[in-house]
């Protein structure tokens, strides 16, 4: 967690992370270089600057696929949960893969003309009304723009400012720029590279990311839909159905979801909706006594809803009960900040 926006603490993990980041990105630019050079496609050559204006552009599409797979693949393993914690850095790496792209493409294609460069991209061709003529570059730069306003209000102080709600909706127009990318290479590269290698990741891409979000939708809108019960009470389940340090979810009739946490022989129940990004608080774990949400690690004391000193956050905890073994927790929040004593397990009713 980060308080008075602080820069991002460069942990050890962070350092390995980017380590391996940085390293996997020369190795992907060296490899795509020295195959370029030394197996061209038959009948082709290309400049220096060709080579690299095709190696980032790959690169930042690959990249940009990676970032929106990172979000399911962390529901369905628990392996992939730390890229979410260096999701931020992928991001604004990818944006500047992207923006060096760019400035390749613009120097090499529009940098030895009399004209503005930016103006001789987008005037150079006007023909918006033709698929296969259309002017793809205009697309990739408003991807671009896109990736360059996520990049710069990644920092917590814009998430602080402008609210978790107003700054998710804007985070989320990374699919607004996936969807530019793709029609970016769509209508420029696939329509020139005699190499079947560009069609089958602009294709293999596309596919895989829109099948893990179909599969995690229809996984998340199979959670328990909570029905209310005599006196106002929602059954979770039995004791032993909620794993310890663990959480089941519950999705209330037009509420917001609860997370039902155990932790030992206390049960409790709070929001699923993290304040920081809006993480799903229920499929983060317990630690150090703490629930920590799975997307940046914030973490919320599981009897009243809040994160501890010096952080001030706080989220809505719920009333539950056990009887017979079984969990019941109540719909109607507490709120914000609120104690509410756990549930202890085997405790007489």
């Amino acid at each position: 967690m980060s308080h008075g926006y602080n820069a991002v603490g460069w942990t050890p993990f962070k350092k390995r992370f980017d380590r391996w980041m940085l390293a996997g990105i020369g190795l992907y630019l060296i490899v795509f270089v020295a195959v370029s050079v030394v197996a061209p496609p038959d009948g082709e050559s290309f400049t220096p600057i060709q080579i690299l204006i095709r190696a980032t552009g790959t690169l930042a599409f690959l990249l940009l696929t990676f970032i929106l797979c990172i979000g399911p693949l962390a529901r369905l393993t628990d392996r992939f949960k730390p890229f979410l914690f260096n999701r931020r850095h992928l991001g604004v790496t990818t944006f500047l893969i992207g923006l060096a792209h760019a400035g390749l493409v613009l120097l090499w294609y529009h940098g030895f003309s009399d004209v503005n460069v930016f103006v001789s991209m987008f005037a150079s061709n006007p023909r918006y009304d033709s698929l296969a003529g259309f002017p793809f570059e205009a697309l990739g730069f408003i991807a671009l723009l896109i990736m360059f306003v996520m990049a710069a209000t990644s920092h917590d102080f814009w998430n602080a400012n402008l609210g978790p709600g107003v700054w998710k909706m804007l985070h989320m127009g990374v699919y607004l720029a996936y969807a530019l990318l793709v029609a970016h290479v769509a209508l420029g590269a696939i329509q020139f590279e005699k190499h079947p290698a560009y069609l089958a990741l602009l294709a293999s891409g596309v596919v895989i990311v829109s099948l893990l979000h179909l599969y995690t939708a229809l996984a998340s809108s199979r959670i328990d839909g909570g029905k209310i019960l005599n006196a106002g009470w929602i059954r979770v389940g039995a004791t032993s159905d909620i794993p310890d340090g663990r959480a089941l979810i519950l999705q209330p009739t037009d509420a917001e979801r609860i997370a039902v946490f155990r932790d030992g022989d206390r049960i409790a129940a709070i929001s699923n909706v993290c304040r920081h990004q809006g993480g799903p608080l229920g499929e983060g774990r317990i630690i150090d006594g703490c629930v920590t949400c799975p997307w940046h690690g914030f973490q919320y004391q599981l009897e009243d809803g809040r994160s501890p000193a010096p952080f001030t956050e706080k989220i809505s905890t719920y009333p539950t009960k056990i009887e017979n073994g079984i969990v019941f927790v109540n719909p109607e929040p507490n709120a914000p900040g609120t104690e509410e004593a756990p549930s202890i397990i085997g405790a007489p009713a």
